[in-house]
């Protein structure tokens, strides 16, 4: 299945892309997509509701506004250094075990939502992401049953102020956590969508020029490891986002470095995932 949500913001419903094409507001099944409704198999009776009542389901309106394809997450973990030649490009050693950071979950918003660019930030950059979310609580997983906890795959622009991540004591969640700075979608897709995730072609371009171009068979490391890995550390619950690292060719990594302006245009994608687009927006 392919999940969507669509509408005003914090007024979206869920709906699905249906095989023939169709996009369907899925409302009468009562639920959206969040903690509860992947806890309680949702995925499973989403599917044989739809089975039987797909010719009946409404269409969105043409053009109406995708929000994010899930509802917010309790948490955005976010995997740093997971392709050699973008810590190559960061200056920086290829880790021995996954680095980790978050993303505020304020950050979340809908795939082609404006970026807007944070006040006293002047090095905003870009990094198309596979991401992965949680279907079912997580905590100590074995690697082997890794993928049990899954419940699909989506297309993230982890957004970066390189100033606020780099330049100030601290983490780097300071820089990952501006508003509109974790565009997710257009569509999450169930495992049973996606060929091989270890063999997914990625590509970013700004105002038309190709920045980023790479496949995720070129992680560090896999999403099973990962998901084990994280789980080891923090109880991951349905619905939480787990954004598995940049290829290279961010703006930090360019000569010279180069970074988002008032007026740019990011497009980005990830094959069988879909695309995304935002328009760069003053501070607000």
């Amino acid at each position: 299945m392919k999940l969507i949500r669509k509408g005003e913001p914090l007024e979206e419903s869920p709906g699905l892309i249906l095989p023939d094409g169709r996009e369907v507001d899925t409302s009468s099944f009562g639920e959206d997509y969040d903690e509860v409704f992947f806890e309680t198999d949702g995925l499973e009776r989403l599917k044989a509701w739809a089975d039987e009542n797909a010719s009946e389901l409404p269409p969105f309106p043409e053009g109406e506004r995708y929000g994010s394809p899930i509802a917010r997450p309790s948490k955005i973990v976010c995997i740093g250094l997971n392709y050699k030649d973008h810590a190559e490009e960061s200056g920086m050693e290829l880790p021995d075990e996954p680095v980790l950071f978050f993303k505020a979950p304020s950050a979340f918003c809908g795939p082609n939502d404006d970026l807007i660019l944070p006040r006293k930030g002047d090095k905003t950059d870009w990094e198309v992401e596979l991401a992965f979310v949680i279907g079912k609580k997580a905590s100590y997983v074995d690697e082997a049953n890794a993928l049990d906890h899954l419940a699909g795959y989506a297309l993230h622009n982890d957004y970066s102020e390189r100033a606020f991540q780099l330049e100030h004591c601290g983490q780097w969640v300071k820089g990952k956590s501006c508003d509109t700075f974790a565009p997710f979608g257009p569509f999450l897709a169930t495992p049973d969508e996606i060929e091989d995730p270890n063999n997914l072609g990625m590509w970013l371009k700004v105002n038309g020029e190709t920045r980023q171009s790479s496949n995720s068979s070129n992680l560090h490391f896999k999403i099973p490891f990962l998901l084990s890995y994280v789980s080891q550390f923090m109880t991951l619950l349905p619905g939480d986002v787990v954004s598995t690292g940049t290829p290279p060719g961010v703006g930090m990594g360019m000569d010279p470095e180069t970074y988002l302006k008032e007026g740019d245009l990011v497009e980005l994608g990830i094959d069988q995932l879909g695309s995304s687009a935002q328009k760069v927006v003053g501070p607000v």
